[in-house]
């Protein structure tokens, strides 16, 4: 990313009983990559924000989180990440899926059972998909158009990405990272996080 390019706006949706690592991961990764690339050259390439249908959520465990956006405000962003978690009651929420259904986001992404939210808003119809191991078979019967890939720790079909569940969705904002900001950026960012970058996508998951 050059110092002229406008920064990548990064929106990443979370609601009552979203997984945890679903969305701190891929918020964790896109901050440290802001503060690797300051320190590089003084710019940020990424405006992060997380969104929600209420100013604050639950996590899983109780976690609270703040929203910066809410899902009234029709946040404009670049890039849609669509965190996992206990989806059911998200699924049933009109104005959630409707929300999601008009993003004019250029990429969008899920993480583990994100996928589902994706399929319910009419983003996810027929293209590669993947989702947490455990939740691959109920994917697939409830959307037997979807091809759903297994023993993939995410998946690209055109501007879609999707990941596997939890530490997955690491992997797939570093690849994002890389997509968006540069593959050097990208490597720095996990060597600041002391994290271990899974790049292959074909990598199984923990069974």
């Amino acid at each position: 990313m050059s110092e002229a390019t406008a920064p990548t706006r990064v929106g990443i949706f979370v609601f009552d009983e979203v997984e945890v690592l679903d969305c701190c991961g891929p918020f964790e990764v896109f901050s440290v990559a802001n503060r690797v690339n300051s320190l590089r050259n003084g710019t940020l390439p990424f405006v992060l924000s997380l969104i929600a249908k209420t100013p604050e959520v639950s996590a899983r465990g109780g976690l609270a989180l703040r929203a910066h956006q809410i899902i009234d405000q029709d946040p404009e962003v670049d890039l849609l990440l669509v965190s996992g978690g206990v989806t059911g009651a998200v699924e049933r929420d009109r104005a959630t899926i409707s929300w999601l259904s008009r993003s004019q986001a250029q990429v969008k992404a899920s993480i583990c059972t994100g996928a589902f939210l994706l399929a319910e808003a009419g983003i996810l119809t027929d293209q590669r998909v993947t989702t947490h191991w455990e939740d691959q078979s109920a994917l697939s019967a409830r959307w037997p158009s979807l091809r759903v890939e297994r023993d993939r720790r995410w998946v690209c079909d055109g501007n879609v990405f999707s990941s596997g569940g939890i530490s997955a969705g690491i992997d797939l904002s570093l690849h994002l990272v890389e997509v968006t900001a540069g593959r050097d950026l990208a490597i720095a960012t996990a060597k600041q996080m002391e994290y271990t970058w899974v790049e292959d996508a074909y990598a199984p998951g923990v069974r």
